[in-house]
């Protein structure tokens, strides 16, 4: 007979190969995510917790999540006199006559002002947003660094025949990417093979993995294989306007967000402060995008441009730079002209800068009409149906 000693003892509570599995299910998860952070930190982007973040917010707040420097506004803003004027009681859309409203309401605007003569005629905002609200600029910012660079040009710190590996000599690789002038970059010509990406689910490619790195100039560096003759065709590109980034960053000793703040935010009259986005901490700033400013002062940046490049009496960009921009370059992008980072949709003399999820700043200066539209639409949705609307607003 068996000792007390000996008897097995009988357990209570839930089965050892059920306590076994409760057990492997989370340190499996804690394995899955601790692995998960590992290879964020090895592509050096982002962590986990951040890309979730950017997943579940609206593209035009996705500035809030990113590091930024701020772009300062002047003490006292110009003036953006209110004269208020009723809209087209209905606009084109899709084949159809729609009011404006259902149109706002199709391409989730968040913001909407049109300015004619330098007056702000309408002035529109959804729930949540006012004329204090910063949304994102996405490509747009583009447009702005297109005026930086004529700034630069005309006070003869670049030059459009300079070669970019001139300028930024690390770039350096022997080869047909040496060839690369600043034109080609203000064209989207450069050939450079960054594909624009834009997968939400796997941005670490292309663009998107662009967007996360947290070493901008890394990048560029790393992508210096092209993919036909520089200048030889257009294919928009925009790690183009990030290494135009780089080049006015370099050539004026200045960060982007210093330069935007004093050759055009403050002569402007900006009304309230921008920021950028960094790739990070401290870092460089996103040139293709992410400059988060309020629909008021992008309606100023419209009107500087429609005033052919003046502000307060004062020559803020050269006249020349406003008649590059406002014509189209020889290479066309998708059916459309492109001028130095502006776009210029078919059979019309007007031209907008344009981000992803329906970002404009319009310009038409037929009517002297300035149109801005902010919104979290489709990546890149409804553009052209989105112009004739612009259209029949200035036309009316």
């Amino acid at each position: 007979m068996k000792s007390q000693r000996d008897r097995p003892k009988r357990r209570f509570g839930l089965p050892a190969r059920r306590r076994r599995l409760l057990l492997a299910v989370p340190l499996a998860a804690a394995v899955l995510v601790g692995g998960s952070y590992a290879a964020t930190a090895v592509m050096d982007v982002p962590p986990p917790h951040t890309l979730y973040r950017v997943q579940t917010t609206e593209p035009s707040r996705w500035g809030d999540l990113f590091p930024a420097r701020t772009v300062a506004a002047p003490d006292r803003a110009a003036p953006l006199t209110a004269a208020p004027r009723p809209l087209p009681a209905t606009v084109p859309w899709k084949g159809a006559r729609v009011d404006v409203a259902r149109f706002l309401a199709a391409t989730r605007t968040n913001a909407f002002l049109v300015v004619r003569d330098g007056r702000l005629t309408h002035e529109w905002y959804r729930d949540g947003v006012t004329e204090r609200t910063r949304l994102s600029s996405w490509s747009m910012a583009k447009s702005m660094i297109s005026l930086l660079a004529g700034q630069a040009i005309g006070r003869g710190e670049l030059a459009e025949d300079d070669r970019l590996t001139d300028l930024l000599p690390e770039l350096r690789t022997g080869g047909a990417y040496d060839a690369i002038t600043v034109r080609d970059l203000l064209d989207m010509a450069s050939g450079v093979d960054v594909s624009e990406n834009y997968n939400a689910y796997w941005p670490f490619t292309g663009t998107a993995r662009m967007y996360l790195t947290r070493d901008l100039p890394g990048f560029v560096r790393d992508h210096r294989t092209v993919t036909h003759t520089p200048g030889g065709r257009a294919e928009y590109r925009s790690v183009d306007t990030q290494i135009l980034g780089l080049v006015l960053a370099r050539v004026t000793g200045r960060t982007l967000s210093d330069l935007l703040t004093e050759r055009i935010w403050r002569p402007i009259g900006a009304e309230r402060p921008a920021t950028w986005n960094l790739d990070r901490p401290g870092g460089t700033e996103k040139a293709y995008c992410c400059v988060n400013a309020t629909a008021r002062d992008f309606a100023r940046v419209g009107r500087l441009v429609l005033d052919g490049g003046r502000a307060a009496g004062h020559q803020v960009v050269p006249a020349p730079w406003i008649t590059r921009i406002a014509t189209p370059s020889r290479h066309r992008l998708g059916g459309w002209g492109y001028s130095a980072q502006w776009w210029h949709p078919g059979g019309g003399r007007d031209y907008s800068a344009l981000g992803i999820h329906g970002q404009y700043t319009y310009v038409d200066p037929a009517t002297r009409t300035v149109i801005v539209k902010l919104s979290d639409h489709g990546t890149a949705q409804d553009e052209r149906d989105t112009v004739e609307v612009f259209r029949a607003i200035a036309r009316a």
